[in-house]
């Protein structure tokens, strides 16, 4: 198709969507559902429009996916307000590092025992399915503010911390296969690619988010500068602490989730002498460089802009990647394992896995099940699977991981779609005020 041809395409769709948004809000589906079945009718099954072959553009499904998925753990962390001392962050931190470990590795018992896959691919397989996804499970994430819901907090940051945590054990299974020069020497996947990989990317990010963000609250309420551009803002945040932590062989994902979370927590500092604006209501009725250059509402003035700029952007990348997911559906093998590994994962694992986080907590009954439930695959999994792919990953197993990978994901999208209105009105109404 020519440029002008996937112009005339993209405008169509994306005007299609806005004028169709009311109707389709009223649906009891989510709008991933939506995207999921319209990438299936425009891909090879029906109209041939896209034809995202995983094997043949992996390079390509990469970046894309990368890209996605960088704009929406900025996002995530923008969204959580929990001071990070906060005991609230004992959960999702389990969640993402215990829980999603135990994940891997009930996924590798399956995949060597149950698939007849080598250790390698099997490993591969766990990390590839483990991470839960910060996007999709916007229906039952927290609420912005320091006091959020503590599942859609605990959910929120499993999905923005899980799909950094998962890197080690990519690394992992495509060592064991032979496709990584480093080969799994011990030493060097504790050390350097889980240790340093993990902890340096939480901390460059949090001293990059921390930093640039004091520094242009500083400029706007001081000097009147820094003015406008959030856009650049946000994106340049994300660009600098993926780039640094990358470049310092630390996790650029981990990295961007820390500098959402430290920007959110960039706080005013008054001159001496000056009076608020008023009431958060009253203040948002003044015009923007008069709140954004204020020393009582600078900050506030910046995060709005940053997560409502954010926001609108990660419906885009929501919408391209899972109309990429439906269309890459008709280049999944037919497998026959398909149809009991994808419950068995989504339905046994999920729960088991979250067991060892929840244990302590004093959960309810309700939250427990929430939990266990809402395991979102998404555009981690679609990313971990193309860089696999991407790194030599090829013949019969590449096939396998093809086919598991892209049927798990899309079942998610619409069981969890199915499910995330009415379980959420439940556990709300039984929730105690």
């Amino acid at each position: 198709m020519s440029f002008a041809g996937w112009c005339l395409f993209a405008g169509v769709l994306l005007l299609s969507l806005v004028l169709l948004g009311t109707w389709l809000g009223r649906l009891p589906l989510s709008s991933a559902m939506v995207y999921l079945v319209l990438g299936w009718v425009l891909g090879p099954a029906a109209l041939n429009v896209l034809t995202p072959d995983p094997t043949r553009y992996a390079a390509l499904l990469e970046v894309v996916s990368e890209i996605a998925l960088l704009v929406s753990l900025f996002a995530v962390g923008l969204q959580l307000g929990v001071p990070l001392r906060d005991r609230r962050w004992r959960l999702p931190l389990r969640l993402a590092f215990v829980s999603m470990a135990v994940m891997v590795g009930l996924i590798t018992l399956v995949g060597v025992w149950g698939l007849g896959l080598p250790l390698g691919a099997a490993v591969l397989l766990g990390a590839i399915l483990a991470p839960t996804d910060p996007v999709l499970a916007s229906g039952v994430q927290a609420e912005a503010g320091s006091h959020p819901d503590r599942v859609g907090f605990s959910l929120g940051g499993e999905g923005g911390l899980n799909d950094g945590a998962a890197f080690p054990f990519a690394m992992l299974g495509l060592g064991l296969l032979g496709l990584q020069g480093q080969g799994v020497s011990p030493s060097h996947w504790w050390l350097l690619t889980l240790g340093w990989a993990t902890g340096g990317g939480v901390a460059i990010g949090l001293a990059v988010g921390a930093l640039m963000g004091q520094l242009v609250v500083y400029l706007r309420a001081r000097h009147g500068e820094a003015l406008g551009l959030d856009v650049f803002l946000g994106l340049g945040l994300i660009a600098l602490s993926y780039g640094l932590a990358q470049f310092l062989q630390a996790s650029g994902f981990l990295a961007v989730f820390a500098s959402g979370l430290a920007l959110q927590r960039v706080r005013e500092h008054p001159t001496v002498g000056s009076e608020p604006l008023g009431r958060p209501s009253a203040a948002t009725g003044h015009s923007y460089e008069i709140r954004a250059t204020h020393s009582h509402h600078a900050s506030e003035t910046m995060r709005d802009s940053v997560q409502l700029f954010n926001g609108q952007l990660e419906k885009l990348v929501e919408l391209t990647l899972v109309l990429l997911v439906g269309a890459m559906l008709p280049y999944a093998q037919p497998l026959a394992a398909a149809w009991w590994f994808v419950p068995l994962v989504l339905i046994v694992l999920r729960p088991m896995s979250a067991l060892p986080a929840t244990l302590g907590e004093r959960l309810t009954r309700a939250q427990c099940s929430m939990i266990s439930w809402f395991g979102i695959r998404g555009i981690g999994s679609v990313y971990y699977l193309a860089f696999a792919l991407h790194h030599g990953l090829d013949g019969r197993v590449a096939d396998t991981l093809v086919s598991l990978t892209l049927w798990t994901v899309a079942t998610s999208i619409v069981v969890h779609g199915l499910t995330a209105r009415p379980l959420m009105r439940r556990y709300l109404a039984q929730r105690p005020s």
